[in-house]
């Protein structure tokens, strides 16, 4: 079958790879129909490279149709419309009965330390083939894939992947009072889809901060008070325009939807391109022990949000010698919540919303579909933020 492989920095190639095929009863294998580009990938075209292996098969945003399913996979058979969560879980682990399928104690890469395996995301998550394909094994397939209804398109459901549910989990974790106020930082997909899902759950007043002028324009046609970060001489009369609209205080929640490669912090910039570029063997434990984000944006977080207030983290984040001001957490009595995103444990909740009526615009989200032939070009264009690229589908 054809994949998107990694082969290193900024260095994607589609290729001919095994198919994949039932290893476990517990297993399913899905023929692919939609696949997402998400930001997340972008952190392994750039950041995450000494935790790559040449020939890693990337994405983790599929739907498609099941082929095959293994003996103990009662719940699907082959013909069913499916949409698989990027995290690997069982359903039945303590933890999976908490609501925290992201550190399922059945997939947990225990020998990283880390949480539940996740598709096509590096060696630290189990190094599992990822969804960017014509095919891919689905582990754990009792409990994973959703079942969606015939019919609509892919569009209406691709999203339960990966965007809805940590677009949902954002906005849960950031805990905005009924009529209270959330900034989004990043107007990405993920922030986007939070502006969206904050509105449609009753926030009065929602900001989105971005310098890329169509993610503004896309965001504040839905309603959503726009700030371009390039209008304003620094951070801080931006921080004080937005504490003027919330009487003086600030927004009651900050969702940090941009992550370890936020713009500027140049010197965090330069300290992981340099990471990136080390022999792999002497890389990765580097920057297991010493690795750092650039942390602009929760940075901003921290001094835009009012006192009491809370920061939610969907922006992925990988430091391990960030440098975080705790005196102003502590004094500002600041809560934060962060984390992969849970999505069953949100999926029956956002399911509602996926309608003709479609109130989350989910039908037009993606800005571009292409052939998987053409991954390279996205991944690149992605990166660059050209063409207008928010959101791009792949399909096989």
């Amino acid at each position: 079958m054809k994949a998107v492989t990694w082969q290193g920095k900024r260095d994607v190639r589609v290729e001919d790879v095994p198919d994949p095929k039932i290893e476990e009863p517990t297993d399913a294998v899905i023929r692919v129909t939609s696949s997402g580009l998400c930001g997340s990938d972008l952190h392994l075209y750039e950041v995450l490279t000494p935790f790559m292996t040449p020939g890693d098969i990337l994405g983790h945003e599929p739907m498609g149709i099941v082929e095959e399913v293994g003996s103990e996979v009662t719940n699907l058979r082959p013909g069913d419309r499916v949409v698989v969560p990027f995290q690997i879980a069982c359903g039945h682990c303590f933890m999976c009965d908490t609501g925290l399928p992201t550190q399922c104690e059945t997939t947990q890469v225990t020998g990283e330390g880390m949480g539940a395996a996740l598709f096509g995301y590096t060696r630290l998550y189990g190094a599992v083939p990822g969804a960017q394909a014509e095919y891919l094994r689905v582990p754990q397939a009792q409990f994973g894939p959703m079942k969606v209804p015939e019919g609509p398109p892919d569009d209406r459901f691709v999203y339960l992947s990966d965007v809805l549910p940590t677009a949902w989990q954002a906005v849960e974790y950031a805990s905005v009072p009924p009529g209270g106020s959330v900034a989004v930082l990043g107007l990405g997909p993920i922030g986007d889809m939070s502006c969206r899902i904050a509105l449609a759950r009753g926030a009065e007043q929602v900001f989105g901060i971005d310098l890329v002028p169509e993610r503004l324009a896309r965001a504040n046609r839905r309603g959503v008070k726009t700030y371009d970060l390039r209008a304003f001489d620094d951070e801080k009369t931006l921080i004080h325009a937005i504490q003027e609209a919330t009487g003086g205080r600030g927004p009651d929640a900050v969702i940090d939807a941009v992550g370890t490669e936020a713009h500027g912090s140049a010197a965090a910039k330069l300290a992981q391109q340099a990471t990136a570029l080390l022999p792999r063997k002497i890389a990765a434990p580097f920057a297991e022990r010493f690795s750092i984000d650039r942390l602009g944006a929760l940075y901003m977080a921290i001094d835009l949000v009012r006192r009491g207030g809370t920061i939610s983290l969907s922006g992925v984040y990988g430091g391990m010698a960030d440098p975080m001001p705790l005196l102003t957490l502590f004094d500002k009595q600041i809560q934060l919540r962060m984390g992969q995103a849970n999505v069953r444990r949100w999926s029956d909740q956002i399911m509602p919303y996926l309608t003709d009526e479609d109130p989350l615009g989910v039908e037009d989200f993606a800005t571009h579909r292409v052939p998987l032939s053409e991954a390279p070009h996205a991944y690149e264009m992605f990166q660059r933020k050209e063409d207008g690229a928010i959101k791009i589908l792949m399909k096989p």
